[in-house]
């Protein structure tokens, strides 16, 4: 009966080795746009004509939405009648003025019933132009929220612009990671949407305040968007790329065993067992470091050369026997892109 041991458990093991990883921080953000608004008129008024298309890019400056006018050009004339008979009569009294035949204070007047005539009707051309709404700027339309002859009340939302090319990255960070920040360092984005796709920027802004609630900062990357991909209000994770490389020692993080007291891996070793070799499992205590894609980097507790189990280890113990199996277990990788589920 003393021969008679438990069969060895099947695991999957991985050797511990140094690589050369370069130090991040990470986080998660949102896209922001350099340039957006959402297009209103200032004024009241009734859609005469939509120049646009939804989702169409425009130019600054290209005509969006005309409002009816009607009113104002008729406005226009009357006023532009008047500012040409003041300037006439402006005119002729200085004519008179020069032989002393009115007085002074009579040419005054009418200089100044001309200036008044003349303002009106700059007055009346600013309503028209702010009644023909244009891009205030370069950038992508959104949907079209107005129809023709509806009656527009002031800040009634027309279209949404938005420059996409570049666009900003929000995000936040640990008080802690604020000495090793500067702008211009590179960031790295990488989002849902495309998958196995990254996104290059820069760090360009750091919040000179902290949170007082969390004892974050908040920073501004910048990023080009040349193929306008990112899209704002879209999530992103995102890695601030520090300068240099560091040697560390990294294991797959499968072989990490997580527990109150403390983390802990299983050594692979051989030992003599009535004249055969065996494999048995030893728990040691590590400490680990930040991770990396599906490995992590250990501070303590192992040397290179180590072989660890990577899967199976919940069914082990210390001192367990073992047999490695290695090629139903998916490899590890520092850029994984597993399949959408």
């Amino acid at each position: 009966m003393k021969k008679m041991v438990p069969p060895p458990e099947t695991i999957s093991s991985a050797v511990a080795h140094e690589e050369q990883w370069q130090d991040t921080f990470s986080a998660v953000g949102s896209v922001v746009a350099v340039r957006g608004v959402m297009i209103a008129p200032e004024i009241p008024g009734t859609v005469k004509d939509i120049a646009f298309e939804s989702g169409a890019s425009v130019k600054k400056g290209d005509l969006l939405l005309k409002l009816d006018t009607s009113s104002e050009d008729a406005q226009l004339r009357a006023s532009e009648a008047q500012g040409e008979w003041a300037r006439v009569s402006a005119e002729r009294l200085r004519k008179l003025r020069a032989d002393n035949t009115v007085s002074q204070s009579e040419l005054d007047q009418a200089e100044a019933a001309l200036k008044q005539a003349e303002a009106n009707a700059d007055t009346i051309r600013a309503t028209i132009d702010k009644k023909n709404i244009r891009a205030p700027f370069s950038g992508r339309l959104g949907l079209c929220l107005v129809n023709f002859g509806q009656q527009l009340d002031v800040g009634k939302s027309v279209v949404s612009l938005q420059s996409l090319s570049p666009v900003y990255v929000d995000f936040s960070l640990p008080q802690q990671d604020l000495a090793g920040l500067k702008p211009g360092f590179a960031v790295r984005a990488t989002t849902d949407a495309y998958p196995g796709q990254s996104f290059e920027g820069e760090l360009s802004a750091i919040n000179p305040d902290l949170d007082a609630a969390t004892r974050s900062v908040r920073l501004r990357a910048t990023f080009r968007n040349d193929g306008q991909l990112l899209r704002p209000g879209m999530f992103v994770r995102i890695e601030v790329i520090l300068p240099g490389a560091k040697a560390v020692l990294a294991i797959p993080a499968t072989a990490i065993l997580s527990a109150p007291y403390g983390d802990s891996v299983f050594v692979i070793q051989s030992k003599e067992d009535h004249g055969a070799k065996v494999q048995v499992v030893e728990q040691k205590f590590i400490r680990a470091g930040r991770p990396h894609g599906d490995f992590v980097s250990i501070e303590s507790g192992l040397k290179a050369g180590d072989k660890v189990a990577t899967a199976g280890i919940f069914k082990l113990r210390n001192g367990s026997a073992v047999q490695e199996n290695n090629e139903d277990t998916p490899k590890p990788s520092m850029s994984p892109n597993p399949p959408n589920s």
